[in-house]
C-alpha cells in the first residue's frame, strides 16, 4: 500500500466518522470550548468532560487520549495548538508537534485509522494554507516511518479546506 493510499481528505462532521480515533483541537486547560471541541463534547457526552477533568491539562504541541464514549470512534486524542501570532520563531514546529504527538499516541494504542480536523485554524487564527502544509508534512513524515496508523483522514469543515488537503495528497511524491 502506497503512502497516498493511506491518506484521504473529506468534507464532513468529524463527530460522525467511523474511525478508531478522532483528534480534538483542545485548549490547554482541557476545558469545554467551541468549534470542534464543543461538537466532540456534545456528541461524546458528559463522561468525556469528566475524564478530561481528571487529566487536568495538556501543553501546546502535546496530546492526551481519552475514550470516545458516545462517538462512533473508540478514542479521542486531544491536542493543543499554539495561538497564531504571526511568524514567530518556533511556532510552526509546535503546530507540527500537535500532529506528531497525536500520531505517536495512535501508534502506542494500535489505532489503525485516525481523523484530524484543521487544527488551529478556528479560534487560534492560523492561516489555513500554512496550517495545512505543516499538518500534511508532519503526517507524511510519521507515515514514512510507521505502518500505524494505516489510514489518516483530514476531515475538513469546508470544501475549500478539503480541496487544499486533496491537492497536497495529489502532489505527494512517494
Amino acid at each position: 500500500m502506497g503512502l497516498k493510499d493511506r491518506l484521504d481528505a473529506i468534507e464532513a462532521d468529524i463527530t460522525t466518522l467511523n474511525v478508531d480515533a478522532i483528534v480534538n483541537a483542545a485548549n490547554s486547560a482541557l476545558l469545554p470550548g467551541g468549534g470542534v471541541d464543543g461538537a466532540i463534547r456534545r456528541r461524546a457526552g458528559a463522561e468525556l468532560n469528566e475524564e478530561l477533568k481528571g487529566i487536568g491539562g495538556c501543553a501546546e504541541g502535546t496530546a492526551v487520549i481519552t475514550s470516545g464514549y458516545r462517538l462512533p470512534s473508540a478514542y479521542v486524542i486531544h491536542t493543543v495548538a499554539p495561538i497564531w501570532a504571526g511568524k514567530q520563531a518556533g511556532q510552526n514546529a509546535v503546530l507540527a508537534r500537535c500532529y506528531e504527538s497525536a500520531l505517536k499516541l495512535a501508534e502506542a494504542n494500535n489505532i489503525r485509522s485516525i481523523a484530524f480536523p484543521t487544527i488551529g485554524t478556528g479560534a487560534y487564527r492560523w492561516p489555513a494554507d500554512t496550517a495545512a502544509k505543516i499538518a500534511f508534512d508532519a503526517v507524511v513524515a510519521h507515515l514514512r516511518m510507521s505502518e500505524i496508523p494505516a489510514a489518516v483522514t483530514f476531515c475538513c469543515f469546508s470544501r475549500v479546506d478539503r480541496e487544499r488537503y486533496a491537492d497536497l495528497i495529489a502532489a505527494l511524491r512517494e
